[in-house]
Parts: structure tokens; sequence; C-alpha cells
């Protein structure tokens, strides 16, 4: 393959390659070699040129899967038909039933392994998810009546530090009946201070997106 003279055409190849090559080999068992040699004419040097590392690849991978979440995500916050509890039901709803969710899932390595994939969700999720979707929500909840608190930006923290790590197989791996149970515990903590977030419908959804989910990781 000639090497393509436009860096935005150049990183779509490497990113496509390398996301073919971690669903089909898993990022542990992939190698920046692996990605070069799909790549036919494109040197190891270009590589680098654009990406200081594979975790960088692979973070690069993870925001082009979830580049239509944005949207989606500020649609619910703008949602007038939705209180402010309704519209954190639905941002929950929406995460688990992203089809990207489950391939970021299965293929990337376990997050405690990589620190620097961890600080970066970390990062994500004090600088954009919690001021910029959750918090709003919470807000325009106690503004509403549908959710109490005197608390919003530390409660918003809280979801999304639980909901993003300790419910996230990436980050601590647990059969599916044990990640079920810690919806079901996440569950009973917030609805003890009013936020009833899940159904049955809701952790039957997860209890078999953790069961995919190994389904998949057994298969790596």
């Amino acid at each position: 393959m000639a090497r393509n003279k436009y860096p935005e055409e150049t990183i779509n190849q490497i990113l496509s390659v390398s996301l073919t090559l971690f669903m089909q080999k898993g990022y542990e068992q992939t190698s920046i070699q692996d990605i070069i040699n799909e790549l036919g004419g494109l040197t190891k040097g270009a590589i680098y040129h654009h990406f200081k590392s594979k975790e960088d690849i692979m973070l690069a991978v993870i925001d082009q899967l979830f580049k239509g979440v944005d949207e989606t995500l500020t649609a619910v916050r703008d949602d007038p038909a939705l209180n402010g509890l309704e519209k954190l039901r639905k941002i929950f709803r929406v995460a688990l039933s992203n089809p990207a969710q489950l391939e970021m899932a299965a293929t990337a390595p376990n997050l405690l392994n990589n620190p620097k994939m961890l600080a970066a969700q970390i990062q994500n999720i004090i600088e954009e998810a919690v001021p910029v979707y959750i918090q709003p929500i919470i807000e325009q909840g106690i503004t509403d009546g549908s959710i109490r608190t005197e608390y919003a930006k530390e409660l918003s923290e809280v979801l999304m530090m639980l909901g993003n790590l300790w419910l996230n197989p990436m980050v601590i791996a647990e059969a599916p009946e044990n990640m079920i149970r810690r919806c079901r515990l996440f569950h009973e903590l917030f609805k003890g201070i009013g936020l009833d977030l899940f159904d049955e419908q809701m952790l039957h959804q997860y209890e078999e997106f953790y069961r995919m989910y190994n389904e998949k990781r057994e298969k790596k």
C-alpha cells in the first residue's frame, strides 16, 4: 500500500486496522508490528508520527467508536419532555445499549494494568461527563423536584465513578453473577436517597452485557 499523503486518511487507516486486530486478537496480543504488517507500505516511523504508543492508538480507537455518543447524550440532556430523574435513567439505558460499548469492553485491556488508559477514563469523567452532561441533569432535577440533594456536583461524580469504574468489567473483572450483585447494590444505594435508577429490565440488560462480555473475552 502506498503511503497516504493525507494525514487524516492515514490516521483513519491506522485506527481501522488496529480496531480489527484488537477485536480479532485482543489488545494485549496485538503488537505495533502486527498493525504495520496489515498496513502494507506504511512504516513504523509513520505510525509513531501520529501515535506515541499502542496505548495512544487504543485511546484513539475508543474515541472513534464513541464519536456519536456526545450527540446522543446532548439530546437526552436537552430533551424538554423529561424531568431530571427521567434523564438520568435514560442516560444509563443509552450507555448500556450503545453497540460500541461491548466491542470496546471486550477488546480493550484491563485498565488496572494500563494506568494511562485508566487515568484518561477518570479524567474524561471529571472534566467532561460530569460538568457537561450529568451535573446539569441533576441540577434540573433539583429544580423540577424529581431529585433531592444539596450536592449536585458530588452526586454527579459518585454516579459516574461507580457507574464507569466499579460497574465496568474492564476495571474489575468478575463473573456475571458477581457483577449483577454490584448493579443491585448500586441501585439500592441510590434508591435510598431517592434516585430510583434501575428497574428489573435494566438489571437484566446489565446481566446480559456482562455475560456477552465474558463470552467475547474467553474467545481472545
